[in-house]
Parts: structure tokens; C-alpha cells; sequence
């Protein structure tokens, strides 16, 4: 197996039991691009949409949650798709357009390469772009040529945050 963006330390660890034993609390693990996704699928720019949604999230990586129905594919990893012989988040991650100190036409080509890649897989309805680039999607979401429409999170960063607290509400 091949792991991405964890310690080895971790994997194989049950991160719901070991922090519920080590806090006496009842605890709730999920994934940041996936929790994300479910504060924008439940409250903004997906509540209501059918069909195929991935909710990208740009930061220090590319985060990725897909959803088809309005239900949940847990675990993505499509920030790891090949881009030129590297991973795409070391391409297009908001990490990478600073610092490469790329224009932003140069990065909204890149990130374009990106999600037709991911066009080409899935077919979605639509994407959903959060993480720290999503307070400047005015920038670049306007220079994408994609055919899929790209919408920016409603809840920008803090999807995060949101989809986290809608994760552990609902899992108990």
C-alpha cells in the first residue's frame, strides 16, 4: 500500500478508537478534502445538486471528495493523479502557484490540465473548488476552460471546519 501525506506510524491505526480511549470522548475521524465536501454538499454550493460533484480543495496539496447521488466516495486521493511525471499537487496546489511565483494565468492553465484530467475520468456535473486559494477564485476560476462548471466553496477555508462538525454530528 502506498500512502500519501501520513506518517507510516499511522497507518493501520484506528484513529476513532485511539482517540476515544485516550480522551474518554466519543470521536470521529475524517478525511479534510471529504469533510469539505460534506459541509458544501449539506449547506453551500452543492446542497441539491444530482449527478457526479467533486469538491477540490488548493492549498499545500490538492484535496479531492467525490460525490455521486449526494453520497459520499470516502478517501480520494486524486491529488495524486500524474501530471507530467509528478503527483498534480506538486503542479497545481496553491503551494506550488506561490512558490513557483506563478501568474495566475499560468496557474489556471495548470489547474485546467488538471481538471480535465479529472473530466475525462469521471464526467461530473461539478466541481467545487475550496482551500485557501478559493478567497481569490475571482483570479483564476474565470481563465479555466473546462467544460464542467466550477464553483467556489460557499464556505471557502472553513468547509473544513463545517463538514467536520456535520461529520462527527451525524456518526453518532
Amino acid at each position: 500500500m502506498i500512502e500519501a501525506n501520513i506518517s507510516e506510524k499511522w497507518v493501520g491505526t484506528n484513529a476513532d478508537e485511539l482517540f476515544s480511549k485516550t480522551t474518554g470522548c466519543p470521536s470521529t475521524t475524517v478525511n479534510d478534502a471529504d469533510a469539505a465536501g460534506l459541509a458544501e454538499m449539506k449547506f453551500g454550493a452543492g446542497k441539491g445538486q444530482p449527478g457526479t460533484v467533486i469538491m477540490v480543495t488548493l492549498g499545500t496539496g490538492i484535496g479531492t471528495a467525490i460525490f455521486h447521488g449526494g453520497k459520499l466516495l470516502p478517501n480520494t486521493e486524486f491529488g495524486h493523479l500524474d501530471m507530467n511525471g509528478r503527483d498534480a499537487e506538486h503542479r497545481a496546489s496553491d503551494a506550488v502557484r506561490q512558490l513557483e511565483d506563478l501568474s495566475w494565468k499560468k496557474y489556471a492553465k495548470r489547474l485546467n490540465r488538471y481538471l480535465t484530467a479529472m473530466e475525462k475520468l469521471f464526467w461530473p456535473d461539478l466541481f467545487i473548488v475550496g482551500g485557501g486559494i478559493s478567497k481569490q477564485a475571482e483570479k483564476y476560476i474565470p481563465l479555466l476552460k473546462i467544460e464542467t462548471p466550477v464553483v467556489t466553496a460557499q464556505f471557502l477555508n472553513e468547509a473544513g471546519i463545517v463538514g467536520a462538525a456535520l461529520a462527527a454530528r451525524t456518526s453518532k
